[in-house]
Parts: structure tokens; C-alpha cells; sequence
């Protein structure tokens, strides 16, 4: 947020902006966020057990509510 009146900030060509995190890198870091953290990452259709996968997507829908894209695996 600026205030009405506020200089903008500079730009230039050396911006500080990261380029998109690479597979490889994901995989780094949740693996460092597991570690050190107990806190899993994972993508649902990396999950191969039907079991599991729905376990995870009924506890992930009761926590944080339906997703808004994706597969509807089974719909």
C-alpha cells in the first residue's frame, strides 16, 4: 500500500525478482521442510494408494475447505 502522493519506488533492469523454482529445488525444499519442520508437502496425484489419497483430500477439505481447481478424482 502508498500513500496518495508517494514517490514510486525505483525500476530497473536488475530487479530482484527469482525465476520459477525448478522441480529439482521443490523437491530440496520439502524435503527440508520435513526435516526440520514435520510439516509434509505433497501433491495429491503423487499419492498412489486410493485409500490414502482420499484420506488426505478428506482431512485436507476439512481443514482448509474444497479446492477451487484441479481433478475432481471420481466426479
Amino acid at each position: 500500500m502508498t500513500l496518495p502522493g508517494a514517490p514510486r519506488p525505483p525500476r530497473s533492469s536488475l530487479d530482484l525478482a527469482r525465476s520459477p523454482t525448478t522441480s529439482p529445488e521443490m523437491e530440496a525444499l520439502r524435503r527440508r521442510v520435513w526435516r526440520d519442520q514435520g510439516v509434509v508437502s505433497l501433491a495429491i496425484d503423487d499419492i498412489t494408494d486410493p485409500w490414502l489419497r482420499q484420506a488426505v483430500q478428506n482431512e485436507a477439505t476439512r481443514r482448509w475447505g474444497p479446492r477451487n481447481g484441479g481433478g475432481q478424482h471420481g466426479r
